[in-house]
């Protein structure tokens, strides 16, 4: 397996991660991708209609410099890092994605039943993507952060309400990956 393609070992990602929250501390940052939403939508003018949006957007204009870099990041993983074989399943998840229906489980990364072109404009992509996402939205709202911001950020500071919302994520994941996915496929 080439180098670009192989997953990095828990002990070279794990400290990387550290190596970024000690200097995101340091210089009195938060982190997290919703409220980087926050900043664009009152660099957009949301403030004029909710009074949530009239903070001062310059101090958080780092944040869209690190979407920037998420998303540049992300395009270089998929088109020129990820592997080209099959994702090695367990024998056990592959029988249960093909009871729901995904064919060919494993192949991708990101199974074509659920996220392809062709999917979108269905009643299942719209419920994903348009239902998936209003609910995302307001749960990252009504959370105060999102999974990225609560996991990381929020843990690591010891922060109280941080670990409720993190085990609600994963009840929630758990709710959604054995209840609800089964159905909508």
């Amino acid at each position: 397996m080439n180098i670009l393609t192989a997953p990095w070992p828990w002990y070279v990602a794990g400290p990387m991660i550290t190596v970024v929250m000690v200097t995101i501390f340091f210089f009195g940052k938060s982190f997290g991708i919703s409220s980087t939403l926050k900043t664009i939508c009152t660099i957009g003018g949301a403030g004029r209609v909710s009074d949530f949006f009239k903070i001062d957007w310059k101090s958080a204009v780092w944040n869209l410099f690190f979407v920037v870099g998420c998303i540049i990041g992300g395009y270089i993983a998929a088109v020129y890092m990820s592997p080209e074989q099959a994702i090695d399943l367990n024998p056990k998840t592959i029988a249960s994605l093909q009871a729901i229906g995904i064919s060919n489980p494993g192949e991708s990364y990101l199974p074509t039943a659920i996220f392809s072109w062709d999917n979108l404009l269905t009643r299942q992509g719209l419920i994903f993507m348009v239902l998936g996402g209003l609910l995302v939205g307001f749960g990252t709202r009504y959370a105060d952060g999102c999974t990225s911001g609560h996991a990381i950020t929020g843990l690591s500071n010891l922060q109280w309400p941080s670990l409720v919302a993190v085990i609600g994520f994963f009840i929630g994941g758990l709710i959604v990956t054995h209840l609800i996915l089964p159905v909508i496929l």
